[in-house]
């Protein structure tokens, strides 16, 4: 695969924003983000909107942070240090997705702005434990959704947000297009949690065309941190520049290999992992 490039020693790398939550365990949300990003050649910047309390088996407890912080941290990063991309992730309540939507449009971030904004509307971790408050999900398609160059929902929250359960091709087509209709430019359906074929396809459209971004199934339980990995590589290609559809094909390149270095980690699900860079020649 075409790598992004990486920055000569002493220069300033692209800048790209990740406004999420953490997890303890390492495996998902801001480490996620953050490890893809070094990886890619990027410099990660953070907005922590919460904090869980999270291992391989499963999330016990989050804590938000209060909306005001987290808005305050992406104006302070985007008006001094700049960013060339931002992407969210878990944003646990509909006070937290309103100040980031407002303070994402007040320093010009979101398909209205110059930023380009990659929207995972994360509403659970992979083990089903919830990470939105259910009355937040108005607030992901009416607020947060129509911001975003690009929405990445896996199929769960593909359901929760437009009410259709997706299982062919067929169903993947009108969830994009509602997703679209929600207002986000582009809108992907992942095809990886559908077992019907040994490939994987992920679905993109833009209200006009339907793109198909297929990789070979990797058969491993260590998939954690899969979403966010997408989601953060498709930021670091915007940031670099690419087209949206060159973008989504960067970064399901880039997850394959991660899913094929992915690796045991405690009792549960182990991480995706864009280490494998470490040793590309």
């Amino acid at each position: 695969m075409k790598l992004l490039p990486l920055t000569p020693d002493g220069q300033t790398p692209v800048r790209v924003l990740t406004i999420a939550g953490t997890d303890s365990g390492g495996g998902a949300g801001i480490q996620a983000d953050s490890r893809t990003m070094a990886l890619c050649g990027v410099h990660a910047c953070v907005a922590v909107a919460a904090v869980t309390v999270q291992n391989s088996v499963g999330v016990s407890d989050f804590h938000e942070i209060p909306p005001h912080i987290v808005a305050g941290q992406v104006r302070t990063v985007a008006t001094d240090i700049g960013v060339g991309a931002a992407k969210t992730g878990m944003l646990a309540s509909t006070a937290i997705i309103e100040a980031v939507a407002a303070v994402c449009r007040e320093v010009g971030i979101g398909r209205d702005g110059q930023i380009p904004l990659v929207v995972d509307p994360v509403a659970a971790s992979m083990h089903g434990d919830p990470l939105l408050h259910e009355e937040a999900l108005d607030a992901v398609r009416h607020t947060l959704i129509p911001l975003a160059t690009v929405v990445t929902p896996n199929l769960d929250e593909v359901r929760l947000i437009t009410g259709i359960e997706v299982t062919d091709d067929a169903s993947a087509r009108s969830a994009a297009e509602a997703l679209h209709k929600l207002g986000a430019q582009w809108a992907i359906v992942k095809g990886g949690h559908l077992r019907a074929s040994e490939y994987s396809t992920d679905l993109l459209f833009d209200g006009a065309q339907f793109l198909e971004f297929t990789a070979p199934r990797i058969g491993t339980g260590n998939d954690h941190g899969g979403g966010d990995t997408l989601a953060a590589a498709i930021a670091c290609a915007l940031a670099n520049g690419y087209p949206v559809p060159e973008a989504v094909e960067f970064a399901k390149e880039w997850t394959y290999r991660c899913l094929a270095a992915s690796y045991d980690l405690g009792a549960g699900h182990g991480p995706v992992s864009p280490l494998w860079r470490l040793h590309h020649d």
